[in-house]
C-alpha cells in the first residue's frame, strides 16, 4: 500500500523535479505537472485536497482508458478530467513498486527529452 510520502519520495528522486507549495503534493518537471494530490470538489462544499488520491499524467486518452477499464478499483476519473490525459489513482490500491513505475512513466512523458535520456530503464539517474 502506497501513500503520499511514497509519492513525494519517488517524485523528488527524479531529475530536476520541483515541488510546488500546496496543501498536499504537487510535482513538476520543466514547469509541467506530472503527479499531484486530488483537489476534490463537491457542489456546495469547499474544495478538499485528497492526499490519498493522486492525479497522474498518462499521456493520451488511449492509455487513460486502458487504465480505467483494466483496473477500475485502482484508477478512476471525474467529469472535470474528461478529455484530459489524467487519471485519478487510489494510492492504497498500489504497492510502492507499481507506484514507482507510474510516477516514473508520468515524469518521462512530461520531462524535456534531454532529461529522459539521463534515466535508465529502472528510473535511476545515470
Amino acid at each position: 500500500m502506497a501513500d503520499a510520502d511514497d509519492v513525494r519520495r519517488l517524485a523528488l528522486a527524479l531529475p530536476q523535479v520541483t515541488e510546488i507549495d500546496s496543501d498536499g503534493f504537487d510535482f513538476r518537471v520543466g514547469d509541467k505537472g506530472f503527479v499531484w494530490s486530488y483537489p476534490e470538489r463537491n457542489p456546495g462544499r469547499p474544495r478538499v485536497i485528497r492526499t490519498d488520491i493522486a492525479v497522474l499524467y498518462v499521456g493520451d486518452e488511449a492509455e487513460k482508458q486502458a487504465l480505467l477499464l483494466g483496473e477500475p478499483g485502482t484508477f478512476f476519473t471525474t467529469p472535470a478530467y474528461d478529455g484530459l490525459p489524467l487519471v485519478l489513482l487510489r494510492l492504497a490500491e498500489v504497492d510502492v513498486a507499481r507506484l514507482t513505475e507510474l510516477v516514473t512513466d508520468a515524469w518521462r512523458m512530461r520531462a524535456p527529452e534531454a532529461l529522459v535520456g539521463d534515466l535508465d530503464p529502472n528510473g535511476v539517474s545515470r
